[in-house]
Parts: structure tokens; C-alpha cells; sequence
């Protein structure tokens, strides 16, 4: 198996005391020693979850538990999950919370189908272009804080939508174990811990330039004027009581009933354009996933727009034409070839990719000639300047968190949920305990483009689940988070595991590539590229030649090794034969994995 990527044990950076001096501080502990041995595996990962009966991985280990409760309470993997997901709300509010979107696959035993789940808020129907071009007063972009990127939040309505077809207990129970957590506290864990005190600096910071109402998230989150460390219990009452309203008195209480006049009575104090009628008419949309052969009989399932989930299948049309496993994982081949494809698709992503409902997907991009197309456009020895989209027969025109359950009848889920950038737009409706997203942000101002702002529109949207089916047979639930880092992530870890053997935990604890830059879904169409190359970064598992090799290329390259850009992985693979689960978890988080 060919498979040079350094990993972890090339983190470990021996410093001697004479340079230790020369830097006028020791680096932490972690970077003087390497990891230990294993007796199976590489030696940068460990052992996959493996069990039986049910199993869930998120990025909390308490959000784990809770998910792993439900299951034994007779929960199917549809309660378990929203369980798991109300948790994270409270737990990991740096990435979701009841104030954004959500997305999910689900496969059902029953039926032996795929089922997906758009739960994306809209603009205000009230609102034109032209109206929030006003508000903007000449800025060429929506703001990432206050009113103005505020879209509906469509979690609540996509947690009842899946309910009301796959749960098994009542609401009120699968939201009860975090209304608990949330009135008598929980301990912050780590990684959280940063992202929090990552979070305080930045409203600081973007009060300056956009001013907004930070008061009642200071309240919620940073009541003392500090972001919570780890170890610290946290409450979060006000959330307790709206899980505890929404879990007794449903959909409508969110969507219909006083909270909602809480939330549309903030949201137009700050000028928001958002009315009562927009919430109560607001819903989710079952979608049918697509499915792209790779190779090996494996195939990668993602969900339609306005999400970014077929920039994935394209990668993968683009990628079946050449053989990878011909070089080493940490070759600058492969790394070309998967940097090169993910350009050529994000040029469509760009171009092509917003609500359904107000501009038609080229079913074309999907097509394994226009993937050949694509892949005849790569140079192997040179990065392209740049990529545009491409001209198919047209008909018409952050930061997240990742779970995924699977229950003991074969019931898997595959879910993510998002308030877009950071923890939100910093607004927080009075006595509710959570954040609205800011996930607006993400349309296009030019009135040309199929993601332009429109009223009543679900903007272009990055989050997405996974899915694999291997020989036509589901086998895998598959997530990894963090804005355009998603599709090319699935891509890689698909690649990890087919083209290089790796098992599940490898596949997501390799080092990873990260490429950013080129057309945006914002941007005008008319006009040059703010950043036509982008920037290709790489984790420092992945070896220096390679990376002195990809800037030979012609590819701008940095190494970033903080682990934050290149996403949060979770995965569980189910045996057709046995049942027996195999799950991973996100070195990069304070997640877990497990199962009983």
C-alpha cells in the first residue's frame, strides 16, 4: 500500500534545548514527542468504534451518549439523531444551534430507499433586491453579522419533518436529556473552549465595522465578559425552555406560536424585513439524493441545490479517469489531480449552483462525458491559471457540525446542521438561548447571477451529508464539515478509503488538503475573479517534496497546522451481512464515536 503521507509522527518537532533557547520558549509538549506504536494500523490513528447493536459519532462525546440513550430507549436512528443534534446545540454552539439550517440523508430499511431532507431557510418574501441594496448603502456584499444575513431557520421544521416519518418516541423525550444539560450544566469541552474564545474576538472586532446587538449573546454565552474555558459548566436556561416549549407544543410553537413573535419582534427592532406570515409559511422539502459510481463499486450519494453536495459527485466524475492508487497518497500527483478537480468543479459550483426553485440544475454536470470533458481540461504537470464553468445544454437558469446514527435495524442518518459563519450573526431574539445564522450572507448581489438575492429565496448553501452505497448495498454514512471544505473533503476521504485501503478512523484522521479561492457563488458573473488560482493548503503530515514539488507546479501553497480549516469528520460504516457497525471520529474535534 502506497500511502506517504507523514501523518502525525512527521508533527512531532524534536526541539533541543539550544533551539529551544534560540526561540526563547519551549513549544508545548506535543510537539517535542511523536505518537507511540500500534501493533495494527498507522501509527498517526487509532482503532475504529466497532459494535452491534446501534451506534452514533458526533462532535461531542456527551451528544454521543445522549444519541446512544435514546437508541436504548426504543428511539430509532431519526430520534436518536435530532437528540444528538439538540445536544450539540447547546454543547458545540460555535457550529450549530436551532438558529440555522439543516441537511440530511436518511436510509430507510423499510423501503430500501434514500430519503433527503433540504431544511433551508428563506429571505424575507417582503423584500426586494432593491431593498436590501438600500440597506446596504453601497456595499458591494452582505455583512456577516446583524439583521441583514438573517435567513429563516429551518432546523425545527426539519427535526419534525423527520420525526413525523421515522421517530419512534415522542418530542418531548428526545429533546428532554439536553433540556437537562442545559438547566443543570455541562462541562465545555476543549476544542469548543477555542472556538468560543475564537468567537468573543471576533463580534469584538466586527462591532466596529458593522454595528450590531451583541447584548443578549453576551448574556447567553460571555456574561462575564470572557468566553468559557474548558472544564467550566455551562447553562443555558433560556435554551432549556424553548427545547422544553417546542418539545410539548411542537413545530408551530417555533414557527407559529409566541416564540415566534419573540423572534420576529427582535428581528424587525434590528431592521429586519422578516413578518410572522414568513415563519408560519415556512418548510422543509424531501429531496431525492444522487448517487456517481467511482470505482470499486462504491458510490458517493450527496443531496441536491441549493446545496453544494453535487460538486462532491462531479470531483468524482472528474477523478474516475485516471488511476490514483498509481502514486503515493502523498504524492504531488494525487494531490494535484484532487486539487485540479476540485477547481474545475467549484467553476460550476459558482456558475450553476442556487434554489431550484428559482433557477434549474444542469442535469448535465452530473454526466460522466461532461466529467471526461472536465478531466481532459487537466494539465498533469502544470496547475491551471484558471478554471471557468462549463457549457452545458442549459434547460433553464463556516462553520457546522456533522453527526450520523445508525440503529440496530439498519436505519442510518446521516445529518448536518449549520448556523453558517462562526456561531451566527451574533443576534440572539430575547429569553431564547440561541443565535440566528447568518447564512444570507452567501447570496449574490448581482441581479444576473441564479444565486442573486431574491425574496423568499434559500441562498446557496455549503453544508452537506453524505452518503455511500458499495455494489448498489448502503455501507456508509459520511460527513465532513467546514464550508467549502465539504465536497473536496468526502472526495478525499472516499479516495482514502477505496484507492488506498485505509479503514474508516485512518481515512479521516490522514492529512488533509484544503483548497480555497477561485469564483465564488457571490460574485458577479461579469467580470475577472477576485482569486482565479486560489490557495492550496495542506496539513503538515503531508511531506515537504510534495509540497515543494505542488509550488513547482505552479500551485500557491501554505501549511496550516491548527487543524481548524480542514473540517470535522464523522462516519459509520454498516455490514450488509452482519450488521456489525464500524464508526470514526474527528481527531481535529473533541468528538466521539461509539456504540453498544
Amino acid at each position: 500500500m502506497r500511502i506517504a503521507l507523514a501523518g502525525v509522527a512527521a508533527l512531532a518537532l524534536a526541539v533541543t534545548p539550544s533551539s529551544a533557547q534560540e526561540h526563547k520558549e519551549m513549544p508545548p509538549v506535543a510537539e517535542q514527542i511523536g505518537p507511540g506504536g500500534r501493533p495494527v494500523g498507522a501509527d498517526w490513528s487509532r482503532s475504529p468504534v466497532i459494535a452491534q447493536h446501534g451506534m452514533a459519532a458526533t462532535a461531542h462525546p456527551l451528544a454521543t451518549q445522549v444519541a446512544l440513550d435514546i437508541l436504548k430507549a426504543g428511539g430509532s436512528a431519526v430520534d436518536a439523531a435530532i437528540a444528538a443534534n439538540a445536544a450539540l446545540g447547546l454543547m458545540e454552539p460555535t457550529g450549530n444551534g436551532i438558529g440555522g439550517d439543516l441537511f440530511a440523508i436518511v436510509y430507510d430499511p423499510a423501503t430500501g430507499k434514500l430519503h433527503g431532507i433540504n431544511g433551508s431557510g428563506r429571505s424575507p418574501k417582503g423584500q426586494t433586491l432593491e431593498q436590501l441594496l438600500a440597506k446596504l448603502d453601497g456595499a458591494d456584499a452582505l455583512p456577516p453579522v446583524g439583521p441583514l444575513p438573517v435567513t429563516i431557520p429551518g432546523t425545527v421544521d426539519a427535526w419534525f419533518a423527520m420525526h413525523g416519518r421515522f421517530g419512534k418516541l415522542p418530542m418531548s423525550d428526545v429533546l428532554a436529556p439536553t433540556v437537562s444539560y442545559a438547566r443543570e450544566g455541562h462541562p465545555i469541552a476543549p476544542v469548543i473552549a477555542m472556538y468560543l474564545e475564537r468567537s468573543l474576538r471576533s463580534y469584538t472586532a466586527r462591532q466596529e465595522a458593522y454595528p450590531f446587538e451583541f447584548g443578549n449573546a453576551r448574556k447567553v454565552w460571555f456574561a462575564d465578559g470572557t468566553a468559557p474555558k474548558a472544564g467550566d459548566m455551562f447553562r443555558n436556561p433560556d435554551l432549556a425552555n424553548t427545547l422544553e416549549t417546542i418539545g410539548r407544543e411542537g413545530r408551530d410553537a417555533f414557527y407559529e406560536g409566541p416564540l415566534a413573535a419573540i423572534m420576529v419582534d427582535y428581528l424587525q427592532e434590528q431592521g429586519s424585513a422578516f413578518s410572522l406570515a414568513d415563519f408560519a409559511d415556512h418548510s422543509s422539502e424531501w429531496v431525492d439524493p444522487a448517487c456517481t459510481l467511482y470505482k470499486e463499486g462504491y458510490e458517493l450519494c450527496e443531496l441536491p441545490p441549493n446545496s453544494q453536495g453535487f460538486a462532491a459527485l462531479q470531483m468524482v466524475n472528474i477523478l474516475k479517469n485516471v488511476d490514483l492508487s498509481q502514486w503515493e497518497r502523498g504524492s504531488p500527483e494525487v494531490i494535484h489531480y484532487i486539487t485540479e478537480a476540485k477547481r474545475l468543479a467549484y467553476g460550476d459550483v459558482a456558475r450553476f449552483y442556487a434554489d431550484p426553485e428559482f433557477a434549474a440544475f444542469p442535469e448535465e454536470l452530473l454526466s460522466e462525458e461532461y466529467g471526461r470533458e472536465r478531466f481532459a481540461l487537466i494539465d498533469p504537470a502544470r496547475a491551471t491559471p484558471e478554471f471557468g464553468p462549463g457549457e452545458p445544454k442549459l434547460e433553464g437558469e463556516g462553520d457546522t457540525t456533522y453527526l450520523t446514527v445508525v440503529d440496530g435495524n439498519g436505519m442510518m442518518v446521516s445529518l448536518i446542521q449549520s448556523n453558517y459563519r462562526g456561531m451566527g450573526g451574533g443576534l440572539v431574539p430575547p429569553g431564547l438561548g440561541f443565535m440566528f445564522q447568518d447564512r444570507g450572507e452567501l447570496f449574490s448581489l448581482d441581479p444576473a447571477h441564479p444565486n442573486a438575492y431574491e425574496p423568499g429565496k434559500r441562498p446557496f448553501h455549503t453544508i452537506i451529508p453524505a452518503f455511500v452505497k458499495k455494489d448498489g448495498a448502503p455501507y456508509m454514512t459520511l460527513g465532513l464539515m467546514g464550508g467549502g471544505m465539504q465536497p473536496q473533503g468526502h472526495v478525499q476521504v472516499l479516495v482514502n478509503i477505496v484507492d488506498y485501503g485505509m479503514n474508516l478512523q485512518e481515512a479521516g484522521d490522514a492529512a488533509r488538503i484544503n483548497h480555497d479561492g477561485g469564483r465564488q457563488p457571490t460574485e458577479a458573473l461579469a467580470g475577472p475573479s477576485a482569486d482565479p488560482l486560489g490557495t492550496l493548503y495542506v496539513e503538515p503530515g503531508i511531506p515537504g517534496a510534495t509540497v515543494e514539488a505542488l509550488k513547482a507546479m505552479g500551485h500557491k501553497v501554505e501549511i496550516v497546522s491548527n487543524g481548524i480549516m480542514f473540517g470535522g469528520y464523522q462516519a459509520i460504516a454498516r455490514d450488509p451481512d452482519t450488521g456489525v457497525l464500524t464508526g470514526a471520529t474527528e481527531m481535529r474535534k473533541d468528538g466521539q464515536a461509539s456504540g453498544y
